[in-house]
């Protein structure tokens, strides 16, 4: 049976990128947890070694029991009766076999019974699962809730909730209301504190929450009387008992990702306990959410696009043609070629952004035990900027590229990728919701944009360009420069025409240029690490890619006047 880690040896090679070692002593402080935990790393091999195994095992869950069930799982979905959620049975299989194998609560303490993971292997872990069912990942690992509790929540939390999602129970996060789409200041589920119960009462509506019938569930709710807008919102844990107080009114009948459950809730009275302090819910504690949650659907967005190349390229080499296997025919062999590309640069991606989370996460959690010193303090503020910077470009990128290798990949099929004989039917409707959901691809570019104009990336891309590569690549950094000036021209352009409307039109463009440039750099820096050869191709493919791109967007900027906005405005 296929293996989705042994099989795919590009995420061995992220796993030994040369910062894991300083992630996994920050991450372990120095190993402490070895003389109390006897599972606990003894050094940085050992800490690796653990991963590499744990990888091994989710790949091979994944390869005999989750990719086994996807298709009827796609096919069942779940089911709503009596106000409660009943998950297809490929579902429930595939939890139990997660839950006995001890893959839940990666992240978490090993005090709480987790694992201790950073969030790099933990990130691979649930890549690996959404290349066989990009649905089940939403029940499994539902993005970054149980780090927010942690992170936030206070000591009672932790020891009631946490050991519950190690031992495999699940959460869901309850944002979204009818009349609250990516509008989130608009929340009005009423939260109100009962001075003899000691606990907040919910009342009211959530709508589009995945997974919404989970034992925990994290929830945005209005705490403060005669407020409307963030500064009113709070943010709580409820105990889902299912009972009558929260009900699943109905499941989305949805295009995609049929097997992850998305409810509409009515909350009546639903005990909850306020998480961390009044008034903050929206301002920090979503917002910290979701910068997690964009990690997890990278990461579903990886996997949805490994699994469009695995399906293209064995597609492409067993269809014959006039005589001929198809991948033998130029239009074909590069449309699989640029699936590849477009993958190696999304996973690159990922994992460099995983990386800077995981160095500034370990700070923020040393910061709790002690003060950082002047070196560290700044570690943790540099990182944190590069976190910030790269989370709402992988998001965008890494959803649109899978939105892209679906399409492709039905393509390669011709007519029978349109049929449900073929995978590539179900990859191509479930990657549709990675560009809508946690933050539209045009919200990115809104949280983007200040990294252009405040220079973050274009001082990213020089750190890039400094990096040693080999000589065989120099004629590629010489074309990036180019590249690299012309967005910076671009900028230049946008900017000094002191305009928030021709910025905010220009906007996608100038962060697309910024990360093909830095895509394109990251494959080039893994491809002179790499001693297999693994990516030599990929960095030449989407450099041609991501020049033609650049290229566009900066003569569309240089001949376009800022006047010319109104054209575009409809009536």
């Amino acid at each position: 049976m296929a293996n989705y880690y042994t099989d795919i040896p590009e995420l061995k090679f992220h796993l030994n990128n040369p910062m894991m070692k300083r992630i996994c002593e920050l991450k372990e402080r120095n190993y402490r947890d070895k003389d109390e935990f006897d599972y606990a790393p003894l050094d940085f091999e050992d800490a690796v070694d653990s991963y590499d195994k744990v990888l091994e095992i989710t790949g091979e869950i994944t390869g005999e029991i989750i990719a086994a069930n996807a298709e009827g799982v796609d096919e069942e979905g779940p089911h709503c009766a009596n106000g409660r959620v009943e998950y297809a049975s490929g579902t429930k299989q595939n939890l139990d076999a997660m839950v006995k194998a001890g893959l839940n609560g990666m992240t978490m303490p090993r005090r709480f019974g987790g694992l201790n993971f950073p969030i790099t292997p933990y990130t691979m872990c649930a890549e690996i699962v959404a290349a066989a069912d990009a649905g089940f990942g939403n029940i499994w690992s539902l993005q970054d809730c149980i780090e927010t509790l942690y992170e936030f929540g206070n000591p009672d939390q932790h020891s009631r909730f946490i050991p519950r999602i190690c031992q495999g129970e699940t959460m869901s996060m309850d944002l979204t209301e009818p009349d609250a789409g990516s509008d989130l200041q608009s929340v009005m589920l009423k939260a109100t504190y009962s001075e003899k119960d000691g606990v907040w009462y919910l009342n009211g509506v959530k709508r589009f929450i995945t997974n919404g019938d989970a034992q925990i569930k994290l929830v945005l709710a209005r705490s403060e009387e005669g407020t409307n807008d963030g500064r009113g919102l709070s943010y709580f844990v409820a105990d889902n008992k299912h009972d009558d107080t929260v009900k699943v009114r109905r499941i989305e009948n949805k295009l995609g990702i049929k097997g992850s459950p998305t409810c509409e809730l009515v909350f009546t009275n639903t005990p909850a306990k306020l998480v961390g302090v009044r008034r903050m819910g929206l301002i920090k504690y979503v917002m910290s959410l979701m910068n997690g949650a964009r990690l997890g659907v990278g990461a579903q967005s990886v996997g949805v696009s490994q699994a469009a190349y695995d399906e293209a390229i064995a597609y492409a080499r067993d269809r014959r043609q006039f005589g001929k296997a198809i991948i033998e025919f130029p239009a074909v062999y590069e449309m699989v070629s640029v699936i590849k590309a477009k993958l190696d640069a999304s996973r690159a991606l990922l994992y460099e952004t995983t990386r800077f989370v995981d160095i500034y996460k370990a700070y923020e959690a040393i910061e709790a035990d002690r003060k950082l010193d002047a070196d560290e303090k700044a570690d943790y503020k540099e990182y944190s900027k590069l976190a910030d910077a790269l989370t709402p470009m992988l998001k965008m990128f890494t959803s649109e590229y899978a939105n892209q290798n679906a399409y492709d990949c039905v393509q390669v099929h011709g007519g029978s990728g349109f049929m449900k004989d073929y995978a590539c039917e179900r990859l191509y409707r479930d990657a549709r919701i990675m560009t809508i959901y946690e933050g539209t691809s045009q919200l990115q570019v809104v949280a983007a944009i200040r990294h252009v104009t405040t220079g973050n990336y274009l001082k990213m891309i020089r750190d890039y360009e400094a990096q040693p590569i080999n000589p065989e690549f120099t004629s590629f950094r010489k074309r990036l420069q180019i590249m690299t000036n012309l967005y910076a021209n671009a900028v230049t352009r946008v900017t000094e025409a002191k305009n928030q409307e021709y910025l905010d039109f220009q906007a996608r463009r100038l962060v697309e240029m910024a990360g093909h440039i830095v895509m394109s750099y990251l494959l080039i820096i893994d491809a002179t690490r790499d001693t297999e050869d693994q990516f030599r191709k990929s960095a030449e493919v989407y450099l041609n890619y991501g020049e033609v791109e650049v290229r566009r967007h900066a003569a569309f900027i240089k001949t376009f006047d800022v006047e010319n906005v109104d054209v575009y405005k409809v009536v």
